[in-house]
C-alpha cells in the first residue's frame, strides 16, 4: 500500500506539549504507522482512534493525523512511547524495553508538568510501573504494593509523590473493531482525566 513513500525507519522521537500535564504513554510505533510517519500514532487505524478522542477531549488541535507535519498540535498532553522502533511481529523482547527505558525516564524528568499519565495496553502499563519500582523516579513516600496495581481498562491509581496513573486498553485495530475498546469506553476515561487535571 505503501510501497512509493519513504519511510521514517528510524527510532521515533516522542510528540507534544513540553508544559503538558497528561503523559500518554504507548507501546510502539506501528510498522506502516509512526515507522512510516514519523510520529507518534500516526498515519494508522490506531492514531485515527486516539487522536479523534483527544480532539473531543481538547487535547488535540485536529481529530486526524495523517502525516509528520499536516499542522496537529496537542494541548495539555504529550505521547511517548515504551518502545521506539516496531518490534518485529509486533511483539517487543523484554531486552528490547530494557533498552528504550532510559529514553523514558528521561523525558519524564523533562516533563515536570505531568499530573496524570495514561498508559494504554498492558505491556505500557507494566513499563510504567516497572520504571517508577526501579527506584529512579520513586519519591521518598512509600509507594502502595505493586502486586495491589492491576492493569484494566478506566482503573486509576493515586502514586504518592507521582503522577496519577490511569490505564486504558490499548487503541489496537484489533481491540477497537472488536467493541473491547468503544469511543465511548475513551471518552469516559479522558473525562476522568480531565475532571483530575481541574481539580488538581
Amino acid at each position: 500500500m505503501y510501497r512509493d513513500q519513504e519511510y521514517w525507519g528510524k527510532p521515533l522521537p516522542s510528540f507534544g506539549d513540553p508544559e503538558a500535564e497528561l503523559l500518554i504513554l504507548g507501546l510502539a510505533p506501528a510498522a506502516h504507522g509512526g515507522n512510516r510517519t514519523g510520529r507518534m500514532f500516526t498515519g494508522d487505524r490506531s492514531g485515527d482512534f486516539l487522536y479523534r478522542a483527544l480532539y473531543d477531549a481538547g487535547f488535540a488541535s485536529q481529530p486526524l493525523s495523517r502525516y509528520r507535519l499536516d499542522g496537529l498540535t496537542l494541548h495539555r498532553c504529550y505521547i511517548t512511547a515504551a518502545l521506539r522502533c516496531a518490534p518485529p511481529k509486533n511483539k517487543p523482547l523484554p531486552q528490547e524495553l530494557r533498552n528504550c527505558q532510559s529514553y523514558l525516564e528521561e523525558e519524564i524528568r523533562l516533563l515536570p508538568s505531568v499530573r496524570a499519565v495514561l498508559a494504554l495496553g498492558r505491556i505500557a502499563f507494566d513499563t510504567y510501573l516497572r520504571l517508577i519500582y526501579s527506584g529512579k523516579l520513586t519519591p521518598t513516600v512509600a509507594l502502595p504494593r505493586r502486586s495491589s496495581l492491576r492493569y484494566g481498562h478506566g482503573v486509576d491509581y493515586d502514586l504518592p509523590g507521582l503522577p496519577r496513573l490511569f490505564a486504558s486498553y490499548h487503541p489496537s485495530q484489533q481491540n477497537t473493531q472488536t467493541g473491547k475498546l468503544t469511543r465511548a469506553m475513551m471518552a469516559s476515561l479522558l473525562t476522568s482525566v480531565q475532571e483530575f487535571l481541574n481539580r488538581h
